[in-house]
């Protein structure tokens, strides 16, 4: 793995996950209460035993950088390095990365004096436990120039993925050459993207966009087609029309978590009594910063498929059902809340922050004494007073409130706000 060199992609403006991007980059929102994104690529990495990792970052990045920074802290000794790679202005270019094959052009010179056969890309915004190494193993005996790992999907899923047909049947483990790639086919052209081998439920190979490059093969088709911004959709089916890509297929769990409705769903699913990923495996341990926080404390509550994250503090009579808290959550008394993500705060009140909030008439952080919550995701730092309720009674999929959103039905309460006391909503 010492020939291989990692670059992890931060995306862009992440609109299928606003508003929790209001104001952080897709790799820094948070995850399973104490983690953030980027933390399950990075962790994939280093137990492959791939120490160089370059992340390119561009949109709300300063949060990234700040994590990365306080979390990974890598040996002078090795050679490792983990190392954000921002978009600048240069002699060469002075735009925003167009796309992945324009980011990695762009960096072409931090790329280029690294010693490495292999480059892997991945994407910052999935969670997944995999290991590399026998996926770049299948990549050198293919003889490929791009590799992409893939795993069957279901119809519903395959929509919004790449789709992947294979030149035989490609069992878990195993590679295959790609004969044809199609990028989010629509439902009419799906039935002909099946491929053999797969099972009934997952009939269709997905790309999980992890591709890896052979060193000369990223030079000469970044070098020889100058105009390409994006590699998906630009770079790659030539590759696939040349007979050059390889699909190596990947049964474990992974998820794309690129909307509202799968980043909360697959939040809740950490709680359940068999989580489909789960954190606490002792293979592949997921990393993030370590933080000093107490244990958290509870008076009385009632708790259900949920997870509790360090530093918070539960009040008496509180009901909890599929619910996941973040560190430094607070809930009050008598509250109760279901099928919720709460990502916590990012600091402690004082108690003379306390007081002179209060003769401001600002809530203290979290939640307070009987409120009740459904459906609903709270990004960190959030004030929401005593008697509020959040059900979204009415269904609403898609809306914009005052100090609210509404995204595939789950109510929103973006970072560092402030509900309104008498709440309904």
């Amino acid at each position: 793995m010492n020939q291989v060199l990692a670059v992890i992609l931060g995306g862009g403006t992440g609109a299928g996950l606003f508003p929790l991007t209001q104001h952080r980059s897709v790799p820094a929102v948070p995850l399973a209460g104490k983690y953030r994104l980027i933390d399950v690529p990075v962790s994939n990495c280093l137990n492959s035993g791939i120490c160089r990792i370059f992340i390119l970052t561009q949109y709300q990045s300063a949060s990234l950088h700040r994590h990365i920074a306080n979390t990974y802290k890598t040996d002078p000794f090795h050679g490792g390095f983990i190392e954000c790679l921002a978009a600048q202005q240069t002699n060469e270019a002075s735009d925003w990365y167009k796309g992945t094959a324009d980011a990695l052009r762009q960096n072409l010179p931090y790329i280029e004096i690294e010693e490495f056969s292999d480059l892997i890309v991945l994407s910052g915004d999935q969670l997944y436990r995999m290991d590399f190494g026998p996926l770049l193993r299948a990549h050198r005996a293919a003889g490929a120039a791009v590799t992409l790992a893939c795993t069957p999907e279901t119809a519903q899923q395959a929509t919004r993925m790449g789709n992947i047909i294979t030149d035989f049947p490609v069992v878990a483990g195993g590679s295959g050459t790609v004969r044809r790639f199609v990028e989010k086919p629509t439902e009419a052209t799906l039935a002909e993207l099946t491929s053999p081998g797969l099972p009934k439920e997952k009939p269709h190979l997905v790309s999980m966009g992890i591709y890896v490059i052979s060193r000369k093969a990223l030079f000469s088709l970044l070098g020889d087609q100058p105009w390409t911004t994006d590699l998906v959709n630009e770079i790659l089916p030539g590759v696939v029309a040349a007979g050059r890509a390889c699909a190596y297929r990947f049964d474990g769990f992974w998820d794309d978590l690129g909307t509202i409705a799968s980043y909360h769903d697959v939040q809740i699913s950490l709680a359940s009594e068999k989580p489909p990923f789960d954190f606490h495996s002792p293979d592949g341990v997921i990393f993030t910063r370590m933080r000093n926080l107490p244990a958290f404390r509870m008076m009385t509550a009632s708790v259900s498929q949920s997870l509790i994250s360090d530093g918070c503090v539960l009040g008496k009579d509180v009901v909890l059902d599929r619910v996941l808290l973040g560190v430094r959550s607070f809930v009050g008394n008598l509250t109760t809340i279901r099928n919720t993500v709460m990502l916590g705060a990012n600091f402690e009140e004082t108690s003379a922050e306390k007081e002179a909030n209060a003769k401001a008439g600002l809530p203290p952080l979290g939640i307070g004494d009987n409120c009740v919550i459904e459906n609903a995701i709270l990004d960190k730092n959030c004030r929401i007073p005593s008697g509020t309720r959040i059900l979204n009674k009415a269904g609403i999929h898609h809306h914009d409130g005052p100090f609210y959103y509404i995204r595939d039905g789950f109510v929103i309460i973006p970072a560092n706000a402030t509900v309104p006391a008498g709440t309904e909503i």
